[in-house]
């Protein structure tokens, strides 16, 4: 399950995303709109093919990724990219970076929730991980009821995504699919980011987390799936010229 996601977009230029764009898969954008989205939020129950793993069930991800798609077919799969993500168990970053090419890191984290309100969200929600030699923290607080993101949307198209493209160290690329319920957002009153944001993400990305967001909300979640990795055999990576 993923749970209590906090969502913070920014609006940036298309160029700042290009190189990091996954062989066979094209930048998207919403009403010509590009963003990258810091997400912080909750596994639990995890699984592992199936298998629990001790002491491996319950622990925080930070996330920083963007949008992409692919035309297969009639179907346009609107997907997630990464560029750093963030758990604090090391078997985990090890086996996504096996198995996906992910960008995981392990470091220390901790989360906070404030006390459970009436519409099944937390008063506040915050998410902290240690780089840099010090602490980072997310926080923000919901406000009014959760409601199923609206077709069309910019809630919709930071939520709701089915697929996952990571460019791997040969250049090609793996697609996985991510299945959940839509999930029910809610608004926040307060933001709050902050820490050496430049430790993790460099230069340009920590410079876009430090201004303002474009939009903030944070999402209830679900259980989710995702399934094995697939590589791309209709593409070759570019070092085979073509």
């Amino acid at each position: 399950e993923w749970r209590q996601l906090v969502m913070l977009n920014y609006e940036v230029e298309p160029a700042l995303l290009a190189p990091f764009v996954p062989l066979g898969t094209t930048l998207d954008s919403w009403s010509g709109r590009t963003f990258v989205s810091l997400v912080g939020f909750l596994f639990d129950r995890t699984r592992v093919v199936g298998i629990p793993v001790p002491f491996h069930r319950t622990f925080e991800e930070v996330n920083l990724r963007f949008y992409v798609a692919r035309a297969v077919g009639g179907e346009s799969r609107r997907a997630v990219t990464f560029i750093r993500e963030l758990v604090p168990r090391r078997l985990v970053a090890g086996i996504a970076r096996y198995a996906y090419n992910e960008p995981y890191a392990s470091v220390a984290m901790r989360h906070r929730y404030g006390a459970m309100g009436e519409a099944d969200m937390p008063a506040s929600i915050e998410y902290g991980w240690r780089a840099g030699g010090s602490w980072s923290r997310m926080h923000v607080t919901p406000v009014g009821t959760g409601r199923v993101a609206a077709a069309g949307s910019e809630e919709e198209f930071i939520t709701e995504h089915y697929w996952g493209y990571t460019r791997q160290r040969d250049g090609s690329t793996i697609e996985y699919r991510v299945t959940h319920p839509r999930w029910r957002v809610w608004p926040v009153a307060e933001v709050e980011l902050t820490g050496n944001l430049e430790a993790v993400y460099g230069p340009a990305f920590g410079a876009v987390l430090s201004t303002s967001q474009s939009s903030a909300f944070v999402a209830d979640g679900s259980a989710v799936a995702v399934s094995r990795p697939t590589r791309l055999v209709d593409l070759a990576p570019p070092s085979l010229g073509r």
